[in-house]
């Protein structure tokens, strides 16, 4: 018999695990009410039209296919098949796909419910995604979004509002040395045209250009070359990463505004950026932490503005977070001129930094308060009863299920990792009290049943 196992890219979450998750998930969604956002959810999967075409070309290929139900293959083209055509054949064999990101499902949710909804809409969802990427650091085939987005207005207010979602999203979460980057893909687009990019190859420039950080300046030049982009597009790179070096946003603003093709849509991107910076400032983002990246690229299609993408200084992941402004999602669903902006933060890669940098606050490790002792001899209706009596209190308790030795149930309290343990013996029962144990301290006191939540508590 083969051993267990489960598919590469995806984990199981232990006890412990779940616990810190939980308190992860439930500090967003505390941040994310406190700004007014509603919560909603969409399928596991979705049609596969739904999905393709919005991820750009590498995207499209990391989308998880599922097969027809039944005989897949009745329907499948035989000459598709003969030809060993995989793309031809996928539409054939395959009508839905487990959903890439949270994004596509959410425009596609707005245009269906468009007439249910207050505009301007603020959403957020807690939901798993799936990418069929390469399984490493970092980087799974099944992770958790946290998304907020904020659809039917053009106002920069919301990509200011998203900035302090994330700010003090990752500072409720004790996230070390993070930076938010922001950048605007329309100057983006001024910075390729000086470097010789033509409009034409500006999806290509930006795929290449999205990979700088993980494959280096040497990299993206190959990569650019192989693409057919010109040499005078390579030479120019060192000249925009220099340009990024630049010790503060406000002097790396400047530098993209003497080097940049200027157009009007340029222009206004300049403008809102630097609005954008000063006004995150006044409300108390600091400087070192918001940072101008005029090569942030986020290299999915569908962002038309400002974008933002988070890391974290000496972090064994990349980008923690990433966002941007779509002038257009849902016209892909037949609802044009609904202007959005999001921002996603990746829950298993902020996991993944709190674990390196052992940054978790202190909780409980598995989500028990008190362990009240069955004793041996002893009445177990009474143990039931002080039980349900501390639950009531709000306390969660468990009783343990024998009347086993106190070495064995005090093994299991520190397996558990309970701090507090309830004992009732014969003189405990004959005062109407218990005696509570301290795991940690090794104390013990004698209380009634009603006053031990006050000192579990404090």
């Amino acid at each position: 018999m083969s051993k267990p196992s489960i598919p590469k890219g995806t984990r199981d979450f232990g006890p412990t695990t779940m616990v810190r998750r939980q308190w992860l998930f439930d500090t967003l969604r505390s941040v994310f009410e406190r700004h007014g956002f509603l919560p909603i959810q969409t399928p596991s999967f979705e049609n596969l039209s739904t999905l393709t075409g919005k991820y750009g070309e590498e995207g499209d290929q990391l989308i998880f296919k599922i097969l027809n139900n039944g005989d897949f293959l009745a329907k499948a083209s035989s000459d598709a098949l003969d030809s060993k055509d995989s793309k031809a054949v996928l539409s054939s064999i395959s009508k839905k796909a487990l959903r890439y990101d949270l994004t596509v499902p959410f425009a596609r949710f707005v245009v269906m419910h468009r007439n249910e909804l207050p505009f301007p809409f603020k959403r957020y969802q807690i939901q798993n995604v799936w990418r069929g990427d390469r399984p490493g650091k970092g980087r799974y085939q099944e992770f958790t979004q946290c998304d907020c987005d904020i659809i039917g207005t053009e106002s920069t207010l919301a990509e200011l509002e998203l900035i302090q979602v994330f700010h003090e999203g990752l500072q409720s979460l004790h996230v070390p040395g993070y930076r938010i980057k922001i950048n605007d893909r329309r100057l983006l687009f001024a910075l390729a045209q000086a470097s010789g990019v033509k409009e034409s190859e500006f999806a290509d420039w930006t795929v290449a250009v999205d990979k700088l950080d993980k494959i280096g300046v040497d990299g993206v030049s190959k990569e650019l070359a192989q693409r057919g982009l010109s040499q005078q597009t390579s030479g120019f790179l060192q000249v925009l990463v220099d340009m990024r070096g630049l010790p503060s946003s406000a002097e790396v603003l400047k530098a993209v505004s003497q080097t940049m093709a200027h157009s009007p849509e340029a222009q206004d991107a300049l403008v809102s950026l630097e609005s954008l910076l000063k006004r995150a400032l006044a409300l108390g983002v600091p400087s070192e932490i918001l940072v101008l990246d005029p090569l942030l690229a986020r290299g999915l299609d569908y962002y038309t503005g400002a974008i933002f993408e988070v890391t974290v200084d000496d972090s064994p992941v990349g980008s923690i977070c990433g966002g941007g402004r779509y002038a257009d999602l849902t016209g892909i669903f037949g609802w044009k001129g609904m202007s959005g902006v999001g921002i996603s933060f990746g829950a298993d890669r902020i996991e993944d930094v709190l674990n390196h940098f052992d940054a978790w606050p202190e909780l409980s490790n598995v989500g028990l308060d008190v362990m009240v002792v069955q004793s041996e001899g002893g009445e177990v209706e009474s143990e039931l009863q002080i039980a349900h009596a501390l639950r009531q209190q709000g306390l969660s308790v468990e009783l343990y299920p024998e009347p086993a030795k106190f070495k064995r149930q005090f093994k299991y309290a520190n397996d558990r990792g309970v701090r507090w343990v309830v004992v009732q013996g014969e003189e405990e029962r004959g005062s109407g009290t218990v005696a509570l144990k301290d795991m940690t301290a090794g104390t013990q006191v004698q209380l009634k049943v009603e006053e031990v939540a006050s000192v579990v508590r404090s």
